[in-house]
């Protein structure tokens, strides 16, 4: 497998499904909707592509979260005790989905995230303002769970990661926008965690990844610029638009194809 590619045309549409899917990922998350579907039509084995979307990711999402970190929008006392969970767990996460199927565990990712589309649907004020009142106990045992399952969903499967771990902050307290902010750095230590194991593999194809790492540094600036000046209610929104965008994706793979 040839490791670089020259296929202008090919190169230009991944750079342009990588600021897609990052300025989506780093407003919301769910941009592995876009990404992963655009590197599987490249024709790489599903590891492979796996692999590789996590070699472009790691280009947004380090994008996005630093732009939240520099402008105050993360609980940094909290999440840096997090990173190291995140990363080590997204590892097992990968390691696991060489070993077995995930095609079983499909319609659990999609139940969840229907649950968690009506809960926001019917909950318009939750999410609009802080509540969050500091790192209680409660607050610590949430966050460490939210770090370690959703990385090992990352590491595992991948899309609806930064939708889960948001919804987790969200309910934990705090708006929109700062759990935003949370789940992209521990988005970031995740996709580290699972790249590592994967490069460990030798399942990289780094030309493709690359290339969609150099749209994906662009969108995820952009939405994460995005994200602060529009708000809680547009990324409210937004995040609506792509859990069902998401549960429609998977449910279409498993009953319809």
């Amino acid at each position: 497998m040839e490791l670089f590619s020259t296929d202008i045309l090919l190169l230009l549409a991944l750079i342009a499904a990588g600021f897609i899917s990052a300025f989506i990922d780093s407003v919301v998350g769910g941009g592995g909707l876009i990404s992963l579907p655009v590197m599987l039509l490249t024709g790489l084995p599903p590891t492979v592509a796996l692999g590789t979307n996590k070699l472009a990711a790691i280009a947004g999402v380090l994008t996005s979260s630093t732009t939240f970190w520099r402008r105050g929008m993360v609980e940094k006392k909290l999440v840096v005790y997090l990173l190291p969970l995140a990363f080590l767990s997204s590892m097992l996460g990968s390691y696991v989905i060489m070993q077995i199927a995930s095609f079983a565990f499909e319609p659990v990712i999609i139940g969840a995230l229907v649950i968690v589309a009506l809960v926001v649907l019917f909950k318009k004020d939750w999410g609009g303002q802080s509540t969050y009142r500091g790192r209680s106990r409660n607050v610590w045992l949430a966050a460490m769970l939210t770090a370690a399952g959703c990385a090992f969903y990352d590491g595992f499967i991948g899309p609806g990661t930064g939708s889960f771990m948001m919804m987790a902050f969200v309910a934990m307290g705090f708006d929109f926008v700062q759990a935003a902010g949370n789940s992209r750095c521990l988005n970031a230590a995740s996709n580290c965690g699972s790249l590592v194991f994967f490069l460990l593999w030798g399942q990289v194809h780094f030309g493709y990844g690359l290339a969609m790492a150099l749209g994906m540094v662009a969108g995820g600036y952009a939405g994460a610029r995005t994200a602060m000046v529009r708000g809680s209610g547009f990324v409210r929104l937004l995040f609506l638009l792509i859990v069902g965008a998401l549960i429609i994706k998977l449910a279409w793979g498993y009953w319809g194809a």
